[in-house]
């Protein structure tokens, strides 16, 4: 496990890496939710953590690989990458 601070917030990693399903995106919010594929909790997502060139959105049901991060507001996504459309 890493703990990595980041403004004044702790944030600690969970795992290296996740897979998962996205369950909701709003591409003028800009945020989400994913669906881990162990279950549990939905993880959210901001635009920011979207690996890809161009404008950085998802679509629901896109297969998606990520890093888990336990902030004080929940798990959230970071590093996403798309792995099926």
């Amino acid at each position: 496990m890493t703990i990595v601070v980041f403004y004044g917030l702790a944030k600690e990693r969970i795992r290296e890496m996740t897979q998962g399903t996205v369950k909701f995106f709003s591409a003028g919010k800009g945020y989400g939710f994913i669906t881990t594929a162990e279950g549990g909790d939905d993880v959210f997502v901001h635009y920011s953590a979207i690996q890809s060139e161009g404008f950085r959105t998802l679509r629901e049901g896109d297969a998606v690989e990520f890093e888990l991060e336990d902030t004080p507001k929940g798990l959230r996504a970071t590093k996403v990458s798309v792995i099926n459309r």
